[in-house]
């Protein structure tokens, strides 16, 4: 039987595709392993958002390498983004790959692997370009094969991520997503019920709903179109499943029927992932982000009046081309506005393919770079933290996902281990429980608040409290 060893980076899209790659890999008979230097087949699922997720790729590609000289039958393949976007270039930077394939081929990885053990050499699987055929045809070579599941592959068995859309055309300067892929499209909601309902068979209790603007989802057939609410609805009813989340959104998506649709239906989160980017229009339309702060904080403000309990998070780009002090300080008062639960912020990196590498220049110093980072991530992390202790004496429903990475390297025997769950609103919370407590929904107390760490004790007797319950 074969073995196959998969290294993910990157985003969820790419945690959900490895989990499918296994799956449909298990089928075909192989087993998976915890090293690559056990393996007959090294996979690296990668990432193309950010130059440092591609240099990871390549020092692992280069460690690999001796494994290969001492048994040129293991095969090594590159899967994902960077995959569609460098194609032959990795095979020029690493000629002892022997498999390219892109996000939208990643169906035919078996056909593959069994072409390269019968000696045809390297095989190269990717889907077409935007340019390179109809919208329909390039829209076909970017398909998923996504009912395949492994809960194996989880974190923890009791969540699971569920595509709901791939590909992206808004089409942002900075972005390669449009072009690994592919062409915005929204699944058929009957394929998402049934993966839904497979999932809840298979114990799953959370589902988190992907799309790169997950929001904007729309299924055509014929006359009738299902949006993101209405989808919404529609999974509320499968039996199992206890609560859904869904990321990332786009701002000017944000729509009144889906904010009372979520604070309608008991199982949706208040939990928003709403990226902005940047607190400055001239850097938004240099982004090519199709809003303005003022249509960010009408929707914001939306928010606020129909969900006011709800977690708000988002994305910042600092350094971006042309990014002034006065910019940059925009984007400190958005957060400090906004008071968002947590920010993603990183420093721009150009993509190549990108418009804003053939048309911009990155112009922003390297340390002004890092220093704009660090400075709005301290505003953040200080926002977060006063915000989490007003959390201090609540008492909060997590979703129990399993011993922390603290007690994973305590006593496996031990009675009492530090266990981790999360919010509705994706808060993240520790108490000390037990490990059968896992995958159930508890009440925790809250007697401290780090900046994304709530710390508690499993309630057993009735406190006051303040009503938390979507916290």
């Amino acid at each position: 039987m074969s073995k196959v060893f998969i290294h993910t980076v990157g985003c969820q899209m790419n945690v959900l595709d490895s989990e499918m790659v296994i799956a449909d890999l298990k089928r075909h008979g192989y087993t998976v392993v915890d090293s690559p230097l056990d393996a007959d087949c090294v996979l690296y699922n990668t990432c193309s958002v950010r130059e440092h997720a591609e240099d990871k790729i390549y020092s692992a590609l280069g460690k690999i390498r001796a494994a290969k000289e001492a048994d040129p039958s293991k095969m090594i393949g590159v899967m994902g983004c960077m995959a569609q976007k460098d194609q032959e270039t990795i095979f020029k930077r690493a000629p002892y790959v022997d498999m390219v394939v892109g996000p939208g081929q990643l169906h035919t990885i078996p056909e593959l692997l069994q072409r390269i053990g019968r000696g045809e050499g390297r095989q190269l699987a990717v889907s077409l370009s935007r340019t390179e055929g109809s919208q329909a045809t390039i829209a076909r070579s970017h398909e998923t094969f996504d009912p395949l599941r492994d809960p194996t592959m989880r974190p923890t068995p009791f969540q699971a991520y569920l595509r709901i859309q791939i590909g992206c055309d808004k089409f942002c300067t900075y972005c390669v997503v449009p072009n690994t892929r592919g062409p915005e499209q929204g699944r058929p909601p009957a394929q998402i019920l049934s993966e839904a309902r497979i999932l809840a068979e298979q114990g799953c209790r959370e589902i988190t709903l992907l799309g790169q603007t997950v929001n904007s989802y729309r299924y055509r057939d014929g006359d009738h179109t299902t949006d993101m609410a209405s989808l919404l609805e529609e999974l509320h009813e499968v039996d199992g499943i206890d609560r859904i989340k869904f990321v990332t959104n786009y701002p000017k998506d944000m729509t009144e029927r889906l904010l009372t649709t979520v604070r309608d239906l008991p199982k949706c989160s208040p939990y928003l992932h709403v990226p902005a980017q940047s607190g400055s229009d001239v850097v938004l339309k240099r982004m090519k982000r199709g809003y303005t702060i003022a249509d960010y904080m009408e929707m914001f403000e939306r928010i606020e009046r129909i969900l006011p309990e709800a977690a708000v998070s988002s994305d910042f780009i600092v350094g971006f081309c042309g990014e002034t002090e006065e910019d940059f300080q925009k984007s400190v008062a958005l957060i400090e506005r906004c008071r968002f639960k947590n920010s993603f912020i990183f420093q721009y990196s150009v993509r190549p393919g990108t418009q804003a590498s053939k048309r911009l220049e990155d112009d922003i110093p390297h340390d002004v770079k890092v220093r704009r980072n660090n400075e709005l991530l301290a505003v953040q992390d200080a926002i977060a933290k006063e915000d989490n202790l007003k959390l201090v004496g609540s008492v909060v429903e997590v979703l129990v996902e399993g011993p922390s990475k603290k007690a994973a390297k305590s006593d496996p025997d031990a009675n009492v281990v530090q266990m981790v769950g999360r919010t509705p609103c994706d808060r993240i919370v520790v108490f000390d429980g037990n490990r059968r407590q896992a995958g159930q929904f508890m009440k925790i107390a809250i007697d401290d608040a780090l900046v994304h760490t709530l710390i508690g004790r499993v309630q057993t007797v009735d406190v006051v409290s303040i009503d938390l319950a979507r916290t």
